[in-house]
């Protein structure tokens, strides 16, 4: 980190804030993931990528009112096209249907978009080091590993070690993956002590207004908020109960 301690500060100054990279898709996992970051003490710099996925537009949007809402010190929107021409998921590709929610399978779905989150570090890491950040938050939890390969614990604690070796001597950067052994609920609860703006954030793979409330990534997301009681603020067109008789779906 570079010392920007400078000889007419006094002692009672306050220290220059800390900083993190926040990696903010707009879905409530990143949400959140950026609400913990402002939580310990890190002022933050959004990275929002768009990559050719169905929602892109939707989630933009989100992004924007997110960062202004935690008062990010910086907002940068980047424009992957290659994983959409490389395609291979339902999330890029139109020939490729975007499959019914299966909360149970162990399967790796088809909206998986291949090392999807090495080549979103690798950015997030570079626009860290340029700014002098000390972290990379990502939003990544245990129901995604359970299907994404990419947000696996293994996998972020091998990318910390790339990231060591490949920035500059004197540059600390750390993973941060906070909610990686959590359930979406776990999340879901946390952004609502944290008062997380939900009603701001987007998940679901296939519409842009409403929800469609059947892919996996909204029921998931209307797993989470029924299972800690509260109504999801989003629009959506189904709202299918995925799980008992808590909440108010």
């Amino acid at each position: 980190m570079t010392d920007t301690t400078t000889p007419t500060e006094s002692a009672t100054d306050e220290p220059t804030a800390k900083r993190a990279v926040v990696l903010l898709s707009g879905g409530m996992d990143s949400a959140t993931a950026a609400a913990e970051a402002r939580e310990q003490g890190y002022e933050i710099y959004c990275l929002h990528t768009t990559y050719g996925q169905r929602t892109e537009e939707r989630e933009h949007e989100c992004a924007r009112r997110l960062a202004d809402h935690f008062d990010a010190a910086d907002f940068l929107r980047v424009e992957t096209g290659h994983l959409s021409a490389i395609g291979a998921s339902s999330l890029t590709d139109e020939e490729l249907n975007v499959a019914d929610a299966d909360l149970e399978s162990d399967e790796i779905p088809t909206s998986y978009v291949p090392f999807r989150n090495a080549n979103l570090l690798s950015m997030a890491v570079a626009y860290a080091e340029a700014n002098d950040c000390e972290a990379v938050f990502i939003g990544a939890h245990s129901e995604d590993f359970s299907g994404y390969p990419d947000c696996r614990p293994e996998f972020f604690e091998a990318f910390e070690r790339v990231v060591d070796v490949g920035t500059k001597p004197e540059t600390e950067i750390a993973i941060e993956a906070p909610f990686v052994e959590w359930s979406k609920t776990d999340i879901a609860e946390r952004g609502v002590e944290l008062a997380v703006p939900y009603e701001h954030t987007w998940s679901c793979y296939r519409e842009n207004e409403p929800a469609c409330g059947t892919c996996d990534a909204c029921a998931f997301r209307l797993q989470a908020f029924r299972n800690v009681g509260v109504r999801d603020p989003i629009e959506y067109a189904q709202r299918p109960s995925y799980v008992g008789e808590s909440g108010d779906e």
